[in-house]
């Protein structure tokens, strides 16, 4: 599962040790007893504390990752890991270091290390509480259910700007006169569209039979076609805590219906790496004399810009600008209408540019810039998005990854003009395959095979 939580843990612990390597680094510089230019002596100190500080981080987690109610909490927090820290490197320093650590070094990058910590996560705390409420790069988050539970995931998604939620409303049957309850989950699916919707979060009690099992379904349904993600929250927490191995929202169990490879931190990690190192050496080697060149002979060829920019749906159905070189004379239709075989718009070198796959190479810039990837499904223009998803079950599901310059899709020669549905239907289903079977070396092949099979350049152009 796709889980903020571990890449919070992440994010924390990295910044955590960068602060701490300057605080040891600035108060060695400044400190008389130690001599910045004494190499192993710093060596010793940078290991000790690094050491010192996982094993802290570590022993308090999850404990210290969520805020229960304000900053106030954060600081209590980090005042308690820091004592913490303090005892584990002492105990460290007296066990296995060669030497005794000089104690005054130790208390004065200790200090400067937690006054660093207060201030950064204050001014961290600050700016995501005020990108939060501008609703900039933030996640519709609702609850279907109003009751403990519920409360619980609000106070969690309230108290915590850095999940990147912003807390939507309540979806329930109960008639109270709270105003932040949004409507009836009977009207889920226009409740999703009206209040822009990305995730929900459903507590739901699993001893309640058939009619929980018939509800989770319907949610799940309407989830999936409206390409939302949904986490189950059950009511039981007590039942389910410690039996089995689950992801969790605070100190809330969490199951994932919707699971797929790509929710797993480390694979994407692996995959976004990949994709900068290819498309960089692409970029070095390839773009950075192509585009010049082409840039002339586009300009030759027709009036217009050499890009051809688009507006694309991207992951998490939100929109992006999709580069091309520009196949086409410039036209008002390019946004609404696709390309055919013999259409006309295509210039003498952009038909040439189609059918060698050239006119997409700078989507590798996209790449880099992390609203695509080298692989995964092909982005499509926003009319279609919203044409496909209303025909199609299921369709939105596709972009909870991020669309690729090839996909298994087009491996298959599932691209160019669809001029009937199940044309379209074909190459979401390939698209499936790949979103919920996903393999590094599956992207290895794929690029492979967009390369050298006859399939990967079928209906080019």
């Amino acid at each position: 599962m796709r889980s903020r939580e571990t890449e919070l843990l992440i994010f924390f612990l990295i910044i955590d040790l960068l602060m701490l390597q300057a605080a040891i680094v600035f108060v060695a510089w400044v400190d008389l007893s130690i001599s910045a230019r004494d190499i192993r002596s710093i060596s010793t100190y940078l290991l000790h504390g690094n050491l010192s500080w996982i094993i802290a981080y570590l022993t308090f987690s999850k404990k210290n990752l969520y805020l229960r109610d304000s900053f106030v909490n954060r600081v209590v927090r980090i005042t308690k890991r820091q004592l913490v820290f303090m005892a584990v490197a002492a105990t460290i320093a007296v066990v296995l270091l060669p030497y005794h650590l000089a104690r005054r070094f130790f208390l004065e990058y200790s200090l400067l290390f937690y006054f660093e910590k207060i201030v950064l996560y204050f001014i961290v705390y600050r700016y995501l509480k005020y990108k939060r409420s501008k609703n900039i790069n933030t996640v519709q988050a609702a609850v279907v259910g109003y009751n403990d539970t519920s409360f619980a995931i609000r106070q969690i998604i309230d108290s915590n700007p850095g999940l990147g939620y912003n807390f939507s409303g309540f979806i329930s049957s109960k008639t109270t006169s709270d105003e932040n309850i949004l409507g009836h989950p009977d009207e889920l699916e226009e409740l999703i569209d009206k209040h822009k919707l990305n995730i929900l979060f459903y507590t739901i009690s699993f001893f309640n039979g058939d009619d929980a099992e018939r509800k989770g379904k319907r949610v799940l349904k309407v989830c999936n076609s409206k390409g939302v993600r949904l986490r189950f929250i059950p009511k039981n927490q007590q039942w389910f805590r410690n039996r089995m191995n689950m992801e969790s929202f605070g100190n809330l169990v969490v199951i994932d219906p919707q699971e797929i490879p790509l929710d797993n931190v480390s694979s994407r990690i692996q995959k976004r790496l990949f994709d900068i190192l290819f498309s960089l050496a692409v970029t070095v080697f390839l773009l950075s004399w192509l585009i010049p060149v082409l840039a002339i002979l586009i300009g030759l060829d027709s009036k217009g810009p050499v890009f051809f920019v688009q507006r694309r749906t991207g992951i998490d159905i939100k929109t992006f600008n999709c580069l091309k070189f520009r196949s086409m004379k410039v036209n008002s239709n390019a946004d609404t209408q696709q390309a055919t075989p013999e259409d006309k718009r295509i210039t003498k070198l952009g038909r040439f540019l189609r059918q060698s796959n050239i006119d997409e190479l700078p989507q590798f810039l996209n790449v880099l810039a992390g609203s695509m990837s080298v692989v995964g499904p092909r982005p499509h223009m926003l009319k279609h998005t919203e044409e496909y998803s209303k025909l199609i079950d299921q369709y939105l599901i596709r972009h909870y990854v991020k669309p690729g310059i090839t996909g298994w899709a087009q491996i298959k020669g599932y691209r160019g003009e669809t001029k009937h549905l199940s044309a379209m239907e074909k190459r979401v289903k390939a698209d499936m395959e790949y979103i919920e079977n996903w393999k590094f070396s599956w992207d290895l092949s794929i690029i492979w095979l967009t390369i050298f099979s006859r399939h990967s350049w079928k209906n080019a152009g």
